[in-house]
């Protein structure tokens, strides 16, 4: 895995998984690596992917069955959308159209690109 310099290595992770759960690699149930197997295959520190579960965990995208491991729940695609799609529409979306008022871009030429 690459990671990129400007936002934290455990949120890269916690992205990764939640795309794979997206696209359906990882469904309800499905059990997840140990924090410690994680790590080994993807070359980080434990304790970097301890903090990814941890998160995922409060996001109600994973859960601990203790002693067994880590699983994906059974709501996790429709939290994952949820949170994606508040984030797209309080914070990507607004900075979309600043931009585009700022470039004198109107609503019909975006409709134009975007049905093309």
């Amino acid at each position: 895995m690459e990671f990129d310099s400007n936002k934290p290595i455990y949120l890269q992770i916690a992205d990764a998984i939640c795309d794979r759960i997206l696209r359906g690699e990882l469904k309800g149930e499905d059990r997840i690596p140990s924090v410690r197997e994680y790590g080994a295959l993807i070359g980080v520190n434990p304790n970097t992917v301890a903090r990814t579960y941890e998160t995922l965990t409060e996001r109600g995208v994973i859960y601990n069955k203790r002693g067994i491991g880590f699983f994906v729940t059974e709501k996790a695609a429709q939290n994952i959308r949820r949170e994606a799609k508040e984030k797209f529409l309080n914070e990507e979306l607004p900075n979309f159209f600043k931009k585009a008022r700022l470039l004198d871009i109107s609503l019909d030429e975006i409709n134009k690109v975007f049905n093309s």
